[in-house]
């Protein structure tokens, strides 16, 4: 399988223009979860130590940056926009009965899917209550208008889970609400604290949710293709969990029957044998589909590219927000 082979650039580089926020934006998250109830801040702390890479708050970040705002209303949003994030997860897990994540025990596995929905709620509403704290409205207007639509995009997979007829726009709407719009009013608020004009704003919007889209399209191939110590959650999970993904649904247009019954049990009994497993892998490779699958993200990368570059001048924010795209393509997790 073709599968980006360059280097993967080191995040730490290119957020080195925001770190020092980024570190308070990790203050600020482990604060707005101090609660007189023991199990919110240590449930907390333990998801906040389970990693991720920031990427969501970073955009915002550097996009502020970009459009010259260096003011603290940043880091406040960024650490709203972490929270919404994480809420998500949260809930996730629990819907797909993933036991792990990030190689770590779910918070659900450790402290019981009762406890954990109602963590998830408390996210949630404490990150409209963060974003209220704002001057103005549009902001939370736009993060309340994020929210819904990742919870609609979860409520409309699960009405698509198990379904082995999915269809590549059916697919693309479950992207767009669950990853691209978080990652498109990420770029756009930072445009909104800064001084930008109203065709930057729309680039910058336009930017977030093409890489938006390329990240949920590489987080596909990965499931297929990466190393499962690197990925920090089992290999194939999407398909045992009944989700099918780009590169399974490239794989059904272009196969037979005997592939469809293969992916349809896989999908109905949620477990799949090693020699099942061998032989989606190959028929990935012979029909292509993890290629064009990646050509796909490739081809949002290049538009996230363009708006940016079309709607900025060089500068250093620009580079970094660029060279996001590049690691985007390129990471193992």
């Amino acid at each position: 399988m073709t599968v980006p082979t360059a280097s993967v650039p080191d995040l730490a580089q290119i957020l080195e223009p925001v770190r020092d926020e980024l570190t308070r934006v990790e203050r600020e998250f482990a604060r707005h979860l101090e609660s007189r109830v023991d199990v919110i801040p240590q449930m907390g702390k333990y998801i906040q130590m389970s990693g991720g890479k920031r990427v969501r708050p970073a955009v915002l970040l550097l996009a502020a940056r970009l459009c010259g705002y260096t003011g603290d209303r940043a880091v406040l949003n960024a650490a709203v926009v972490e929270f919404i994030h994480t809420a998500t997860l949260v809930h996730d897990d629990i819907i797909d009965g993933a036991d792990t994540r990030r190689g770590r025990l779910a918070a659900h596995s450790r402290w019981g899917s009762d406890v954990t929905v109602l963590l998830g709620d408390y996210l949630y509403i404490r990150s409209m209550a963060m974003a209220l704290t704002q001057d103005t409205l549009e902001i939370v207007r736009l993060l309340c208008d994020v929210t819904l639509k990742m919870i609609e995009g979860e409520l409309y997979q699960l009405t698509k889970t198990g379904d082995v007829n999915l269809t590549e726009n059916e697919h693309f709407e479950i992207i767009r609400r669950k990853t691209a719009h978080l990652f498109a009013g990420c770029a756009e608020i930072g445009g909104l604290l800064g001084n930008c004009t109203p065709e930057q704003r729309v680039a910058l919007r336009e930017y977030g949710f093409n890489l938006g889209i390329a990240f949920q399209m590489v987080d596909d191939v990965l499931d297929y293709t990466a190393e499962a110590a690197a990925l920090g959650k089992p290999i194939g999970g999407d398909l045992r969990e009944g989700k099918l993904t780009l590169p399974v649904i490239l794989l059904l247009q272009r196969s037979g029957p005997d592939m469809h019954a293969l992916v349809q049990n896989v999908v109905a009994s949620r477990t799949v044998t090693p020699e099942a497993w061998r032989a989606i892998n190959d028929g990935l490779v012979t029909h292509g589909a993890v290629d064009e699958a990646f050509g796909r993200a490739l081809t949002y990368a290049d538009r996230a590219r363009t708006h940016l570059r079309d709607a900025f001048p060089v500068s250093l924010e620009r580079d970094r927000l660029l060279s996001l795209i590049d690691y985007v393509l390129n990471r193992d997790r």
